[in-house]
C-alpha cells in the first residue's frame, strides 16, 4: 500500500514525512507520509480518534509531531508558528467573535496585518461576495443561521489570502440539507479560489462527494489515497471496504488469474496475480448485484428476508441456502419471503488479500 499521491504531476505544496505524534506515551500517528499538491482538494476520513484532525493540526502548526518534518512549498516548517504560516483554519465550532460585527470578523486579521481601511473594505466585500452574502456587512453573528456562521467562518479565513485552507469537520453542525448544500459551495469556491484545500471528515460520503483526493485513515495509519473513485471502486483492505459505502464481503479462494470461488460455486472476475488456491477477500457492492425473479437461471439463489425503501431504491437483505446473508440495493423490490435470482459481472467482483485476524 502507497501513503503517497501517484502520478502527480502538479507542484506540490505540503509534504509530512514520516510524521510520529504522542500523547502521554501513546502513539496517535504512526509514521504518516503524504504529498498534497497545489490547488488540490484533499479530505482525510476516517472514524474519531484515527487521528486526522491531528494531522490536521500538525499542518497547521496547532500540534507538533514528536518526530519527522513537515514541509511546506519546498520548505521544512516544524518550528514555525501557527501564526506565521500561510494557512488558515476554519474549525467546527466557526470560533466566531460574538460581540462582533460580520465585517468586524471578517476584517479582524487585516486589522492585525496593519492593512489600511480601504483595502480592508474592498477585501471584505469581496469575501462576502464569494460566500454569497453581500449586505450582512452590519448584522450581529448572533443574529446569523448556523450555515451563515459557516460562511463567515470562510469569509474569515480566505480574506488573509492563505496558499492552504485548512477545514476541520465545519459542515458537522449544519442539518442535513444545508450540509449538502455547502459541499457544492465548498467544492466550487475552492476552484474559484485556486487554492488548496484539506479538509477534514468521518462522512463517507462528503469525502467522496467534495474531494480530488482522499485519504482514509485508522489507527494513526494511513490505509489508502486514491481519488473518490478508486477508492470506492479498488478498496485495499477490508476496513476501506468496509467503511467506505456498504459492502458485501465475503470469504473466498483464487483459482487461477481471472477466476475466484466463493459462495460455493466458481466466478469469473478480472483480479489476476493471487497465488492458486490463496484464500483472499471478496468484496461486493450491493448495487452490482442483479436480481431475477428467475432464480434457475442465475448464479445464485436467495430468499429474501427483510426489504427497506430508501427513496431511490430498494435495501433488501437476502440469505443464501449456505446462510450468507447478502445486502442487496435495486429499483425492483422483492418482497420477503421470495426466492431471487443474484447474478454479478466480473468487474464487479473485487479480489483483496486475506487479512490476519487482528490486524
Amino acid at each position: 500500500m502507497t501513503q503517497e499521491n501517484q502520478g502527480k504531476t502538479s507542484q506540490e505544496m505540503i509534504r509530512l514525512v514520516d510524521i510520529h505524534k504522542e500523547f502521554e506515551g501513546e502513539t496517535v500517528l504512526n509514521r504518516i507520509n503524504l504529498s498534497i499538491a497545489k490547488n488540490e482538494f484533499v479530505t482525510l476520513l476516517g472514524p474519531s480518534g484515527c487521528g486526522k484532525t491531528t494531522t490536521l493540526r500538525i499542518i497547521g502548526g496547532f500540534e507538533h509531531p514528536t518526530s519527522g518534518d513537515v514541509m511546506f512549498d519546498g520548505q521544512r516548517i516544524n518550528d514555525i508558528p501557527a501564526y506565521q504560516r500561510k494557512v488558515n483554519t476554519v474549525f467546527q465550532r466557526y470560533a466566531l467573535f460574538p460581540h462582533l460585527n460580520v465585517y468586524e470578523n471578517i476584517a479582524f486579521g487585516l486589522h492585525i496585518a496593519k492593512k489600511d481601511s480601504k483595502e480592508i473594505k474592498a477585501k471584505v466585500k469581496a469575501s462576502l461576495d464569494l460566500v454569497d452574502m453581500p449586505g450582512f456587512e452590519k448584522r450581529p453573528i448572533r443574529s446569523l443561521s448556523g450555515g451563515q456562521q459557516q460562511r463567515v467562518a470562510i469569509a474569515r479565513a480566505v480574506v488573509n489570502e492563505p496558499k492552504v485552507l485548512l477545514l476541520d469537520e465545519p459542515l458537522a453542525a449544519l442539518d442535513l440539507k444545508m450540509r449538502k448544500e455547502m459541499q457544492l459551495e465548498l467544492k466550487n469556491m475552492q476552484k474559484q479560489l485556486g487554492i488548496t484545500f484539506v479538509f477534514v471528515t468521518h462522512d463517507q460520503e462528503e469525502a467522496l462527494t467534495m474531494s480530488d483526493t482522499v485519504v482514509v485513515m485508522k489507527g494513526g495509519i494511513i490505509q489508502q489515497i486514491g481519488s473518490p473513485i478508486n477508492i470506492y471502486n479498488e478498496p485495499e483492505n477490508v476496513f476501506v471496504a468496509d467503511f467506505i459505502g456498504e459492502s458485501i464481503i465475503l470469504e473466498g479462494r483464487f483459482l487461477e488469474d481471472c477466476l475466484v470461488e466463493f459462495a460455493g460455486r466458481t466466478f469469473p472476475c478480472v483480479d489476476k496475480g493471487f497465488i492458486p488456491g490463496q484464500p483472499v477477500d471478496v468484496v461486493i457492492r450491493p448495487e452490482d448485484v442483479d436480481i431475477s425473479a428467475d432464480p434457475a437461471a442465475a448464479m445464485l439463489q436467495a430468499t429474501v428476508t427483510s426489504v427497506v425503501f430508501k427513496g431511490v431504491h430498494y435495501e433488501m437483505l437476502a440469505e443464501t441456502d449456505q446462510g450468507q446473508e447478502w445486502m442487496i440495493h435495486s429499483t425492483t423490490m422483492a418482497p420477503p419471503g421470495q426466492i431471487i435470482g443474484m447474478s454479478l459481472k466480473p468487474d464487479n467482483i473485487h479480489l483483496m488479500k486475506k487479512e490476519v485476524q487482528g490486524t
